[in-house]
C-alpha cells in the first residue's frame, strides 16, 4: 500500500518542533523517543506499520487546540487517533508526522436522563458510555465487536455500528453533537443536545470523515432506555446460501429484529472453542434477537422460527435463560479474537442489498477457490454489512498481495450488485485506491472540496480515503 515520501525538512526540524509542542503541553503529553513512538505504528490493520515523528496525548480540548494549532503553524501532519482498532488503517501515521491521541480525555461531562443524552469526552470507549447510565436503566446503542476498546472517537470517524445497527442504527443514528477542533486550533460546536440542528447539516459531514476535517473532542450521545427483556434464537443451515435466503425472508416479512448475525462454518468452530457458546454443528449460523416484553418476544420469535423452518434448518434453538443469551453473544462478539488465535487474516467490509446475500456468498466461495485462500464469513446479516475475514499467511512471501487483490474483487462485488465500499470499517488506506469504483471523479472532486474548506492545506490525516493519484496536489499545495 503505497504512502507518501515522507518531507525530509519537517524529519529536519523534529527536535524544535516538539520543543514547540512541549510549551504548549505537560511534558508527559509528548511522546518523540523512537523506541516508545514504535506503540503507535499501527492500527488494527498490522499488516502496514510506520513509527510517527512524534506522539502527543492531551487531556482537554484546549490542549488539543494548542497541539493542532502549532502543527498547523509548523506545516507538520496530524493523524488523530482514538484507541487504535480500526481495521482500514485509519490512524496509520507517515515518519513526519504527529499522532493526536485522544485516549487520556474519558471523562464524562453530563448525563441527562429526562432529554436521553449524555455528554462525554471522545477518548471514553464505547462500552464505559452504556456503563454510566446502565443504573439508571439506559444504554449506548451502537455496539461494535471491538466495543470494550474502541474509542467513541473512532466510532464518530468511522461511523461505526454494530450487531444491532439493525434496530437502532449506526453512530450518525445516536449522534446529536461534537466538539470539533479544526486543524489551525478553531473550537466549533456543531448540533448540540437536541435533533436536527437548524442549518447546514454538519454533523452529517463530520460522522465518518474519518479525521480529515477536524479532531472531535467531546460528543453528545442519544441514550436510550433499556428494553424490558430480549432473546436470541440459534438458527442452523446446511448453506451459506440458504442462511442468506432465511435473512431476505425475515426482513421481507417486516419483520425487525434488533440483530441478525450470520457466522460460517470456519467462524462458528472458532468462536465455539474460544467461548464455548453452545453453537450448532451447521454450515451457516443466524443469531437472531428480538426484544420487548414477554408477549412481544414471542410473538416475534414465533414469526421467524416459522420462517426459518421453510428453509429447512439443521438446528432451531432459542435462548432459555440469561445465561445462555449472554454466551450466545460473548462468542459473536470474541469472533476477531478467536480467528487471529487460529490464523493470519485481513477483515473486510462491504455492504450490500440483503437480497443479495446468497449471490454475494456463493460469489466469494468461488474466489475463494480461484485465488487459493480460504475465507471465514461472519457479518451483519440484516443490514448487509459483510466482514469476509480472508486467511493467509503474513510470513508467507506473496500471501499478502494475494489477500488483498482477493479482498479488491469483493468489494468491487459489493459495489458491483447495489453495496458501497465500507459499511462501518470507514476506507482509511485499505480501500482509498477502491474510491474510484463507487465514485466517478467529479463525486470525488466534490468530497475532496470539502476537505479543501476544513483543512486547506491537507494536514489531516494524510492520505486516507482519496485516491493518492487525485490528491497529490492538494496535500503538495
Amino acid at each position: 500500500m503505497e504512502m507518501p515520501t515522507p518531507d525530509p525538512r519537517i524529519l529536519g526540524r523534529k527536535s524544535a518542533i516538539t520543543s514547540r509542542l512541549r510549551e504548549v503541553l505537560p511534558d508527559d503529553s509528548v511522546i518523540d523517543d523512537p523506541a516508545e513512538t514504535l506503540a503507535y505504528e499501527c492500527d488494527g490493520l498490522t499488516a502496514y506499520r510506520c513509527a510517527p515523528m512524534a506522539v502527543v496525548l492531551p487531556r482537554t480540548t484546549a490542549e488539543v487546540a494548542a497541539a493542532l494549532r502549532v502543527c498547523h503553524e509548523e506545516g507538520v501532519p496530524v493523524v488523530p487517533r482514538g484507541s487504535g482498532t480500526s481495521l482500514a488503517g485509519g490512524a496509520l501515521p507517515s515518519a513526519d508526522c504527529v499522532i493526536l491521541g485522544v485516549a487520556r480525555m474519558n471523562r464524562v461531562l453530563e448525563t441527562n436522563y429526562d432529554d436521553r443524552y449524555i455528554r462525554v469526552e471522545t477518548g471514553r470507549t464505547n462500552l464505559s458510555v452504556s456503563g454510566a447510565v446502565e443504573a439508571n436503566g439506559f444504554f449506548y446503542a451502537p455496539d461494535p465487536s471491538s466495543q470494550l476498546a474502541c474509542a467513541i472517537a473512532g466510532n464518530i470517524a468511522m461511523n461505526s455500528g454494530g450487531a444491532h445497527c439493525l434496530k437502532y442504527g449506526v453512530t450518525t443514528n445516536n449522534l446529536l453533537g461534537v466538539t470539533l477542533v479544526m486543524m489551525d486550533g478553531t473550537v466549533v460546536d456543531i448540533g448540540g443536545a437536541h435533533l436536527d440542528a437548524a442549518g447546514l447539516d454538519l454533523l452529517g459531514v463530520i460522522c465518518g470523515s474519518e479525521g480529515q476535517l477536524g479532531v472531535v473532542t467531546e460528543a453528545v450521545l442519544r441514550i436510550l432506555p433499556k428494553p424490558e427483556g430480549a432473546r436470541p434464537v440459534l438458527i442452523g443451515f446446511a448453506s451459506n446460501e440458504v442462511a442468506g435466503e432465511c435473512v431476505s425472508d425475515i426482513i421481507r416479512a417486516g419483520v425487525l429484529p434488533v440483530a441478525i448475525e450470520f457466522m460460517d462454518r470456519p467462524c462458528i468452530r472458532a468462536c465455539e472453542d474460544f467461548a464455548h457458546a453452545g453453537y450448532p454443528d451447521c454450515e451457516a449460523l443466524l443469531i437472531v434477537e428480538v426484544e420487548g416484553s414477554p408477549a412481544e418476544i414471542d410473538e416475534q420469535l414465533a414469526l421467524i422460527k416459522e420462517i426459518a423452518r421453510r428453509h429447512n434448518p439443521v438446528e432451531l434453538r432459542e435462548s432459555q435463560s440469561e445465561e445462555e443469551s449472554k454466551k450466545i453473544w460473548l462468542g459473536r462478539k470474541s469472533a476477531f479474537g478467536a480467528m487471529g488465535q487460529i490464523n493470519d487474516y485481513m477483515c473486510l467490509d462491504g455492504t450490500i442489498p440483503v437480497s443479495s446475500l446468497p449471490l454475494v456468498l456463493r460469489r466469494i466461495g468461488e474466489m475463494s477457490r480461484e485465488f487459493g485462500l480460504d475465507v471465514a464469513n461472519v457479518f451483519h446479516a440484516g443490514d448487509g454489512n459483510m466482514h469476509p475475514l480472508i486467511l493467509f499467511d503474513a510470513n508467507k512471501p506473496g500471501d499478502l498481495e494475494i489477500c488483498e487483490a482477493f479482498g479488491a474483487e469483493i468489494l468491487k462485488l459489493c459495489v458491483e450488485v447495489g453495496g458501497c465500499l465500507t459499511g462501518e470499517h470507514g476506507v482509511g488506506i485499505e480501500k482509498r485506491d477502491l474510491m474510484s469504483v463507487q465514485y466517478s471523479e467529479d463525486d470525488l472532486e466534490a468530497q475532496m472540496r470539502v476537505k479543501d474548506v476544513f483543512d486547506p492545506n491537507w494536514l489531516l490525516n494524510p492520505a486516507k480515503v482519496f485516491p493518492l493519484g487525485i490528491s497529490t496536489g492538494r496535500r503538495a499545495a
